[in-house]
């Protein structure tokens, strides 16, 4: 399981324009069934990402092919989480 911190960078003021772009690579995200939950990060720093179902090289790649990540609206930190106790409605990730 992985954790994804987009935080804004040195373009943050290009977000709007690359906005559906952005919201595409997440949709597809969830398509793939990596993408587990995606949401802000407050206040107003970025975004973040819970995945799973991949591995840390498939998801370097397809978090470098995110428009604000390739257009430095954001810079990526991905955490690896290596699940040692979960509540029983996670059993899935532990999969």
């Amino acid at each position: 399981m992985f954790v994804v911190f987009l935080k804004f960078g040195p373009n943050k003021a290009n977000a709007g324009k690359l906005m559906d772009g952005h919201k595409a690579w997440i949709q597809q995200g969830f398509d793939d069934g990596v993408f587990l939950v995606v949401g802000s990060l407050k206040p107003e720093a970025g975004g973040g990402i819970v995945a799973y179902n991949t591995t840390m090289e498939e998801l370097e790649r397809r978090v470098n092919l995110d428009p604000f990540v390739a257009e430095k609206v954001v810079t990526a930190e991905i955490w690896e989480i290596d699940p040692a106790r979960s509540d029983a409605r996670l059993d899935f990730l532990a999969a």
